[in-house]
């Protein structure tokens, strides 16, 4: 019997497999092996139901996207996550990650926390004016907590960010039941709530989140490397100035007659952005193609 169903799982070559009837265990065929396919959670597949032998992943549908690290297929959205205070905000690292989701075509999503303690007026006009959805939110006074269900609903999503911006606290506030839940498939799948930090699916909101322990914002960027020839395109507010410059070779840092440069000036382009952007192209500037 062949069911379709969505990998919420992958683990020491089994991988977990939820269709309309349940989740199922499988091993994959070999020839996703030999072909050096390696399934990922997020895949969505189409299994064989065997009675007497192992259940099998036949085939794969194809992906519209996936990230390296930690390994998932199929993001519809990356929630970042950045505090107003403590931890302060790093636009550099909330552009790194957008710039990261815009490449893999991933819609970024940004969720400015912790606005109880502090607003965040002015992150929250800057991403706004980058063309993001943007929103803000306090899981102390419930702000942005509905809004944010409404993203997730029917979604494959990640929550990212630093460290102690709060990504748990604000799931936890998204879904009550999620500790118990969690803790449900934890046991369903043979792991323990904190012993792996192999990519997992959890259902939430009529959708689906990615376990959070490995999406740290460090992992994510040691393992996105955005070429210099296509970072450009990795920031969306620049894409009507892209061909407008002076010069077919503009790198959009100091050249002359950059339509960019006279866009930050105009203050229609942040200038935190602009400086992003700027500190991106330089650490990337002498990497090429063949190296990756």
């Amino acid at each position: 019997m062949q069911q379709k169903g969505l990998i919420i799982k992958g683990i020491g070559g089994f991988y977990y497999v939820e269709t309309a009837n349940g989740i199922y265990e499988c091993k994959a065929r070999g020839v996703f092996r030999k072909d050096k396919i390696t399934p990922l959670a997020g895949d969505f597949v189409s299994i064989s139901i065997n009675e007497d032998a192992e259940n099998t992943i036949e085939e794969i549908e194809p992906r519209k996207n996936y990230l390296k690290r930690p390994p998932i297929a199929n993001l519809d959205q990356l929630i970042i996550v950045a505090s107003s205070c403590e931890p302060n905000p790093s636009t550099l690292i909330i552009d790194k990650l957008t710039a990261i989701a815009c490449n893999r075509d991933i819609e970024p999503i940004i969720v400015l926390n912790k606005t109880d303690l502090q607003g965040a007026e002015e992150l929250f006009e800057i991403y706004t004016k980058s063309g993001f959805e943007t929103l803000c939110a306090s899981a102390k006074t419930g702000e942005g907590i509905d809004e944010l269900k409404k993203l997730l609903s029917g979604k494959i999503s990640a929550f990212t960010g630093n460290s102690g911006v709060g990504k748990s606290t604000l799931l936890n506030c998204i879904d009550e039941r999620l500790g118990l839940s969690t803790g449900e498939i934890s046991e369903k799948l043979g792991r323990g709530r904190h012993t792996t930090r192999h990519t997992q699916l959890f259902k939430i909101e009529d959708g689906y989140v990615a376990d959070t322990p490995g999406f740290s914002s460090l992992e994510i960027e040691r393992s996105e490397i955005i070429l210099k020839d296509d970072l450009q395109y990795c920031f969306p507010e620049f894409a009507q100035h892209i061909g407008a410059c002076k010069f077919t070779s503009c790198k959009h840092i100091n050249d002359k007659g950059c339509s960019i440069l006279s866009a930050v000036e105009s203050g229609e382009i942040s200038k935190s952005r602009h400086s992003s952007y700027k500190t991106m192209y330089m650490e990337v500037k002498d990497i090429k193609d063949w190296e990756l």
